[in-house]
C-alpha cells in the first residue's frame, strides 16, 4: 500500500481536471499538496498508523479572502469528488478534515503553525515558534502552487535559523546533553536512583536528538518522530540512532548499569568534534557544557549573548 504522502500525491492527480474545469479562477491562485499535522506528513506513517486519520486527502490553500468568498462554490466541487481511492474512504468529507486537509486559508495554515500573520522577522519571533511546530509547518510536499503565495511562506521556514538564533539554540542544547548523559546519568546510576536514572537518560536523549537536528540544520518534529528521522540524519544520525537503540535496551538500575555512560561519553565526543570542525568551539574535550559558553561567544546580537542559556527555546 502507499504511504499517506504518495496516496495523497495520487489522489490529487486524479482530482485535478475535475477542480480545474470546474472552478479554474479560483484553481489559477490555489496551492495543493499535503503537509502539517500528521504522520503522513513526515512519511513517518506505517501500518500502526492507519488506524485513524488514514485515506486519500489533499489540502487546497487558498488566499483567505478568495476562500471566504467562493467557500460554497468549492465545497459544491468537493462535494462531486471521488467519495474512495485506491479502495479507501476519501478525508476530504467535511466531517472527516480535522482542519488538516481540503481547502484551507494560507494565512490561516501558517498563523496557526508560528503564530504570526508574516514570515518571522526578527530573532524574538524566531525564537517564540516552537520547533515541532516549525516541522509540521515545512512537512510534506507542494504539488503546485499557481500564485506562488504558499510556497513563499514556506521557503522562508525552510531558509532556517538566523545564525545567533541557531548558534543560542546549538549553545543551550549542547549545555543540556551534558548536563543530563554526562554529569545527572551517571550520578543517579552511582545513587541506585533508577527513577532519576530513567529521567536524565530521556531527558539526555531528546536534548542530543535536538542537538544532531540543529547540526544539521533542520527542525526537530514532535518528540515521537524524532529517533525515527534524527537517525537518517547525515551529521551524526546513524551514532546517534545506533545510542538511542542502546539507551532504550539497557537496564537503568544502579552501579552495575554505569557502562551505559560509555556510548554516552563516545557520542559527546564526536558531538565536540563535530563542533570544533565547523568552526563554532574552540573546547579540547568532550565536555559539552564547556562547548556551550564557546559556542555562544560566537552570537553577534547583544541581547542574545545575554539570554540563558539553558532556556530552551
Amino acid at each position: 500500500m502507499m504511504n499517506g504522502l504518495e496516496l495523497a500525491r495520487a489522489f490529487y492527480a486524479a482530482c485535478r481536471p475535475a477542480l480545474v474545469a470546474a472552478m479554474p479562477d479560483i484553481m489559477s491562485r490555489a496551492a495543493a499538496g499535503l503537509a502539517g499535522e500528521g504522520s503522513e506528513c513526515l512519511g513517518c506513517d506505517d501500518a500502526t498508523s492507519r488506524d485513524h486519520d488514514f485515506g486519500p486527502a489533499f489540502c487546497l490553500w487558498l488566499p483567505r479572502d478568495l476562500l471566504r468568498a467562493g467557500a460554497q462554490r468549492i465545497e459544491s466541487v468537493f462535494a462531486a469528488l471521488p467519495a474512495e481511492f485506491e479502495g479507501l474512504p476519501s478525508r476530504l468529507a467535511p466531517h472527516a478534515r480535522q482542519g488538516r486537509v481540503g481547502p484551507l486559508p494560507v494565512e490561516g495554515f501558517y498563523a496557526f503553525f508560528t503564530g504570526l500573520d508574516a514570515p518571522p522577522e526578527n530573532w524574538r519571533q524566531w525564537l517564540s515558534i516552537p520547533e515541532h511546530r516549525l516541522a509540521a509547518a515545512t512537512s510534506g510536499e507542494v504539488f503546485e502552487d499557481a500564485d506562488g503565495r504558499f510556497s513563499a511562506w514556506r521557503e522562508a521556514l525552510l531558509a532556517y535559523y538566523p545564525r545567533d538564533v541557531w548558534l543560542k539554540k546549538l549553545a543551550g542544547r549542547a549545555m543540556l546533553t551534558a548536563q543530563a548523559g554526562q554529569y545527572n546519568l551517571p550520578r543517579a546510576l552511582s545513587r541506585g536512583d533508577a527513577a532519576s536514572a530513567m529521567l536524565a537518560a530521556a531527558r539526555f536523549a531528546e536534548s542530543a536528538l535536538a542537538l544532531v537536528f540543529l547540526l544539521n540544520r533542520r527542525y526537530m518534529p514532535f518528540y515521537k518522530w524524532a529517533p525515527k528521522l534524527g537517525r537518517q540524519l547525515p551529521l551524526l544520525g546513524p551514532s546517534l540512532g545506533r545510542l538511542l537503540d542502546t539507551l532504550a535496551a539497557h537496564p537503568l538500575r544502579g552501579p552495575g548499569d554505569l557502562d551505559v555512560t560509555d556510548p554516552v561519553e563516545e557520542f559527546c565526543a564526536a558531538v565536540a568534534a563535530q563542533l570544533r570542525a565547523a568552526g563554532l568551539s574552540d573546547g579540547a574535550d568532550a565536555w559539552l557544557w564547556a562547548h556551550g559558553p564557546r559556542i555562544m561567544a560566537r552570537v553577534e546580537h547583544e541581547e542574545i549573548r545575554r539570554l540563558n542559556l539553558l532556556d530552551e527555546s
